[in-house]
This record gives C-alpha cells, structure tokens and sequence, in this order.
C-alpha cells in the first residue's frame, strides 16, 4: 500500500507529521510523528489514551487510534518541516461516537443525503500580550470597547498581517472556495 502521507513528506520536505483529533472542550490533542512512521499511523492509527484527553472516557476504556485522514493534510507554514493532519478516532475498529470530528462527518453526511452542502469557518481571536502574560502588550489599548479599533490594528499590524498571512497559506479564509467541511 502506498502511504499518501509518506508521499506528501517526501515531496515537500516533512520531517514530522502533527497527528491531530479534538476533544470535546475544543482543544486539540496531538502526537508529532516522525515521517518513517507514518504510512504505519495512515493505516493502523496513533495511539492514545481517551482517558487523557477530555473525550468522556475512564482509564477501563481501551486505547483509542486516531486514523490520520490524507485529505486534511497542511505544512506548516511557520515550521515547513512539519505537517499537520486531521485524525478520525477509532475505537476497537469503530468512531469514537463523541470525538468532534465524527460528530461532524456524521453531519455532513446527513446533510449530504438532504442535498445540503455543510459550510465552516473560523474566527481568529486573540489577543496580544506581554512575555509575562500579565496585561495587553499594546499600552495604548485602554478603550472601553477596544474590538474593531482602527488604530489598535495598525498599532500591531505587523503581528495582525503575519497570522492573516499563515492562515490564508494554510487555505483558510474566503478566498478558498471548496476547502472540505471536515478539515
């Protein structure tokens, strides 16, 4: 069997791949991989502990595999010699029914049979902090209601225009126009 995610390293100078499921309260759980072993990983799946992770599950539980999907894969365009992937939790040869992304397939697929297109997007919010994480980097920031500052914006523009740049490389945003649902 021919590992496309192999494939993927070798062509674009991988050397680790970021294998990757969400846990119910939104936060990502991942295992880095080195690319040797992962045509292993696209055909038996990482294993973790579920019981780890917020999954609502007991250390009875067995070990559940998250199943890289070759579809989702991205290169950091921060780190290029890493690549991240989405995986679909698998638990004694089942989906994990809880794990996010199963909810989410399971819908698109219900919505498929409707003749419905499921449509997802992010809104990147954060804010800008000092090293010691103690208050807004920006001194300047001190408006009531500081969203949608102008001036804020361009006080940080460099940083602003960096993460617009990597997300818009990594094919988030309006401009790509049929990114999968699931990603």
């Amino acid at each position: 069997m021919t590992s496309r995610l192999a494939n993927f390293a070798s062509e674009n100078g991988v050397k680790y791949f970021m294998i990757s499921f969400t846990d119910l309260f939104g936060g990502q759980r991942a295992k880095l991989v080195p690319t040797q072993a992962i045509a292993d990983m696209e055909e038996e799946g990482a294993g973790f502990a579920g019981f780890a992770t917020w999954l609502d599950m007991t250390p009875a539980h067995p070990d559940m595999l998250a199943v890289p999907d070759p579809n989702s894969v991205i290169q950091l365009p921060w780190k290029p010699e890493v690549a991240w992937v989405a995986a679909n939790c698998v638990m004694e040869d089942a989906d994990v029914d809880q794990a996010p992304r199963n909810v989410l397939r399971k819908q698109i697929a219900a919505a498929a049979d409707k003749g419905l297109r499921v449509k997802t997007g992010i809104e990147a919010e954060y804010f800008l902090l000092t090293p010691d994480g103690s208050q807004i980097s920006d001194e300047y920031d001190t408006a009531e209601k500081p969203c949608y500052d102008q001036q804020a914006i361009m006080r940080r523009y460099d940083v602003v225009a960096e993460v617009c740049d990597y997300m818009l490389h990594l094919g988030w945003g309006p401009y790509k126009k049929d990114n999968e649902a699931a990603n």
